[in-house]
């Protein structure tokens, strides 16, 4: 009976106090609730199994605050909350603001008339905004965005703060240093290199290091096969602690590992130091064997080949002939690059190549480059691995933009590709052999990892 009427007690002092503080009696029940439910989001997954675990009972008298009490310091309590998003073009400053959960008119209107408030909404879009209200009420706005000069782009961005004092709203630019945040990323190929790195989310800049760093042992035009994978582990660049939106995000590959048709690849950033002191880096496999060799296998960055070293039908004299050479379609303007170092021995025009550049390389090898819109050398002049020599674009006989590149041997025209890939490579310095070792060890440990973690992300 005791029992029975110690719970009937209870309903009606529940009741009575539902009836007295029905707001505040609900809020304070989600907000129980709601700790409850983020609590066990973020610590169940990473748990031990509880029978594992060591057990003691603490014993400890607390005393509690009445009900109303809290209840009252949890009204006169004041909520200040952090929301982020990017800018758009199509943004003024009240629709920003909107979107940031910002409900103040001051505000608003000090983004319209301060000189250094209104960059927010200047420029390009893609600024990434986080603003921190209490009540509301705009207490604070931070805006990062590129730095204001291009030869600070990959190494600086510009912030803009806002901040409320005592004297009102206050406006301020700086230029800060971005900072690097090693990353890991691995894909499986279903179609493509890139709709593989776009399901993984990683950059594009990365996919194409990845692409430079196997060009010459995978042919991703005719070798790449479904079910083929790759890991890799690269810099990304932050602002404040946060992955910036632009610049694709992302710095130098440090290392990376491609599994193609069951044959491993590998390669993994190495310093050395250069004859002089001064310190070089290159890409070398974990063997210590360098992956730059003497010619590169692309003379654009990844690109759409659209006409292979092959039999075709001509698109201007549509008759089948053998193409003695590899097409790439780009953009008018696209750079294209030696890919290896030589002497100018043409440049100029000739006939169906149009606006041509022709390189000679040592071992009577030779290197064309045809349809150009600009050429950037002239005859007789040196040029090195990697220099820009030109620009894509439609001269001669070309049905369109694109670059139509030959290798010559001794006047034989011969797949690019080979050439490529059985061209001479260098080695690690065997004074430098237990250092690269090293990092390597290092970089193949955290390869191993990189497809656990992505599985574990998307689970």
């Amino acid at each position: 009976m005791k029992t029975a009427d110690s719970l009937l007690r209870l309903a009606q002092d529940t009741n009575a106090m539902l009836q007295r503080h029905p707001r505040r009696l609900t809020a304070a029940v989600v907000t129980l609730l709601l700790g409850s439910a983020v609590t066990a989001f973020g610590v169940a997954p990473l748990a031990p199994d509880a029978a594992d675990l060591p057990r003691r009972v603490v014993t400890e008298s607390v005393t509690l605050l009445s009900l109303d009490a809290q209840l009252q310091a949890l009204e006169t309590h004041a909520v200040e909350l952090y929301r982020s998003d990017l800018t758009r073009n199509s943004d003024t400053a009240d629709t920003l603001l909107q979107r940031l959960g910002v409900d103040d008119p001051e505000a608003a209107a000090f983004l319209r008339r301060d000189s250094v408030a209104r960059k927010l909404l200047e420029g390009r879009a893609g600024k990434m905004v986080r603003a921190l209200t209490s009540e509301g009420r705009l207490a604070e706005l931070v805006a990062r965005s590129p730095a204001e000069t291009s030869a600070q782009f990959s190494t600086h961005f510009t912030r803009l703060t806002i901040t409320r004092d005592a004297l009102g709203l206050q406006a301020r630019t700086e230029q800060a240093a971005l900072a690097t945040e090693v990353k890991l990323g691995s894909g499986t190929i279903e179609s493509s290199l890139f709709a593989a790195a776009d399901d993984s989310r990683l950059p594009d800049p990365v996919t194409m290091q990845i692409a430079e760093l196997f060009g010459n042992d995978i042919d991703f035009r005719r070798e790449l096969r479904r079910g083929d994978s790759f890991t890799v582990l690269y810099e990304a660049l932050t602002a404040d602690g946060e992955p910036i939106t632009w610049n694709q995000a992302s710095g130098r590959v440090l290392a990376a590992q491609f599994i193609n048709g069951g044959r491993q690849h590998d390669a993994v950033w190495f310093q050395d130091a250069a004859p002089g002191g001064k310190m070089r880096g290159a890409y070398f496999g974990l063997d210590g064997r360098s992956k730059t060799r003497m010619f590169l296998a692309s003379p654009m960055a990844f690109s759409r080949v659209t006409s292979g070293f092959a039999m075709r039908l001509h698109p201007i004299m549509k008759t089948w002939r053998a193409h003695l050479g590899v097409d790439y379609g780009a953009p008018t303007g696209t750079a294209v690059r030696a890919v290896g170092d030589g002497a100018v021995e043409f440049s100029g025009w000739q006939n169906g190549y149009g606006n041509v550049v022709i390189l000679r390389h040592p071992g009577d090898r030779e290197t064309r480059y045809a349809h150009l819109s600009r050429i950037d050398v002239k005859r007789g002049q040196r040029v090195e691995q990697s220099q820009t020599i030109g620009a894509v674009g439609a001269t001669g006989w070309a049905t369109g933009p694109h670059l139509h590149y030959e290798f010559r041997v001794r006047g034989q025209v011969v797949d690019p590709m080979t050439i490529a890939r059985n061209s001479e490579s260098f080695t690690i310095s065997p004074a430098a052999r237990s250092r690269f070792d090293e990092i390597a060890g290092s970089a193949r440990s955290q390869l191993a990892v990189a497809p656990a973690t992505a599985a574990a992300r998307f689970e």
